[in-house]
């Protein structure tokens, strides 16, 4: 059971809640802010201040005034209009995520909305009630309008959610449930929308699988390296010392300890004098990427924690101000950095690829690993895969972030393109898995013509795990099933 405050949730927590199924609880001081802070908007309604959100229109129309009798209105308007969403659902998870982000920012109190609201929305993530959401739409400010519209579409019983992996009514769904649809009152449909919990929530997604692709990269170039009779001295703490960086210190020592007991590797001047790059530098590169994804949560935490609606409320009311925390750059930022650093992950281990199949670089093994060169192609078009997809993934990198364009006739004249970002961002991580899948069949392929028995035992271990799955390259067959199997097998 994961406790929400609105201030301290870890993506470890997201992790458990997201791929571990734990229920969530909200705190009662947060829920006690969350009451004072609904307060706070039926006094302004009922004194007649005005507001932005509240009692005025959105973006341009922010100069119009709204009567009382339609603040109601005002915002189911509001929804309706923004659900502007196009194109392919966000994956269930990354709509599941969106729920947490979103009720844990509004559990600070600062933005007006019902406790009912939000024990809904905790309703929703202990009974799996996740919102179909498309992907496209969004410019990451204010915030991600239209994906969160799809979501808070749910709420009131307009929207659809996923139940066996196809959508269906969200009415249909409150009415199984034996609830009814929410009733937005003054503020809370802005309350809903304005935030950047779609990016966000694909953030996590890609941060926690981004992560594990960058350790499994390490025990899958460990074992390149035994087929390759790669030189273990490059390793040596003292060279990654020397330069300084924790985490290619870190990625050094974790290698040593996948090869640890390994009868197949060497040390320089055995067989040759020093690796190629692709072997030779995985601590420096994989270190780097892992410095990515240090900056990556660093940012990730802090914007699963903040504030991202506009207006805010402090003050017990005294205080309310327009401001811009729904503008998604921090995130577009980490977003095009992760798609960087991953998309490296992908290009090095494309380059061992053609090292394990060339047989002008694979120290002996058969051309492409194949059992009759010729007769058989073995893992040719393996590396054409490969190849292909860090290829594709180099148009992906490029920024989103740098791109704006105005909207809202001219109100909201710089825009973050986060949303984007972080969907590329996703895809990118797809390819990089299919490729560190085509480098583990190969990897396994090429250990087969080594003495097996001599393999480090950690290595030896991942290997037989492999076998489990997929069998190594004897002869030619459709490839593509192997691929997906062990893309599957590095899934979360």
């Amino acid at each position: 059971m994961v406790e929400l405050t609105g201030d301290s949730l870890t993506l470890k927590q997201m992790e458990e809640i997201l791929y571990n199924d734990d229920k969530i609880t909200l705190n009662s001081d947060a829920l006690a802010r969350v009451k004072k802070g609904r307060e706070a908007v039926e006094n302004i309604v009922q004194n007649d201040r005005t507001v932005y959100g509240i009692n005025t229109g959105f973006g341009k129309f922010s100069d119009v005034k709204i009567d009382e009798k339609d603040t109601k209105a005002l915002q189911l308007h509001l929804i309706r209009s923004h659900a502007c969403g196009v194109g392919e659902p966000f994956p269930e998870v990354v709509s599941r995520a969106m729920v947490v982000l979103r009720l844990n920012a509004l559990m600070k109190g600062f933005s007006g909305i019902r406790a009912d609201v939000l024990e809904r929305f905790a309703y929703m993530v202990n009974h799996k009630i996740h919102p179909v959401i498309p992907q496209q739409g969004s410019l990451g400010a204010s915030g991600d309008l239209a994906p969160l519209s799809h979501l808070a579409l749910v709420l009131v019983g307009e929207g659809f959610v996923w139940k066996d992996g196809k959508p269906i009514s969200a009415k249909d769904v409150w009415r199984e449930h034996g609830l009814s649809p929410i009733v937005l009152e003054a503020k809370e449909g802005l309350a809903l929308i304005n935030g950047t919990q779609a990016m966000t929530a694909q953030g996590v997604v890609n941060y926690l699988e981004a992560e594990k692709l960058a350790y499994d990269s390490e025990w899958i170039a460990a074992m390149t390296m035994e087929s390759l009779k790669g030189i273990t001295d490059a390793f040596h703490p003292a060279i990654h010392e020397a330069r300084g960086y924790a985490e290619q210190i870190s990625v050094a020592e974790r290698m040593l300890e996948w090869l640890k007991g390994s009868g197949l590797t060497t040390k320089q001047g055995e067989l040759r004098v020093q690796d190629a790059y692709s072997i030779r530098c995985i601590p420096q590169v994989h270190g780097a990427t892992f410095q990515v994804l240090s900056y990556v949560k660093e940012k990730l935490e802090i914007e699963m924690n903040a504030a991202t609606d506009n207006p805010l409320i402090f003050d017990d009311g005294e205080i309310v101000v327009s401001g811009g925390n729904f503008h998604g750059q921090p995130i577009a930022f980490a977003m095009d950095f992760l798609k960087i650093g991953m998309a490296e992950l992908a290009n090095i281990s494309e380059r061992r690829i053609e090292r394990l199949v060339n047989p002008q670089l694979n120290e002996g093994l058969p051309p492409f690993l194949s059992s009759e060169p010729g007769l058989q192609s073995g893992a040719m078009i393996l590396q054409y895969s490969a190849a292909s997809l860090v290829s594709e993934n180099k148009t992906l990198a490029h920024p989103a972030s740098v791109d704006s364009i105005p909207s809202s006739g001219n109100q909201e004249d710089h825009v973050s393109m986060g949303t984007i970002g972080s969907r590329h961002a996703y895809q990118i991580i797809k390819n990089v898995r299919n490729v560190l899948a085509i480098e583990a069949l190969c990897a396994m392929t090429a250990c087969m013509y080594q003495n097996v028995e001599n393999m480090a035992p950690r290595t030896r271990e991942k290997l037989e795990a492999l076998r489990d799955i997929v069998s190594p390259i004897d002869q030619d067959r459709i490839f593509a099933a192997d691929i997906q199997k062990i893309e599957q097998f590095l899934c979360i």
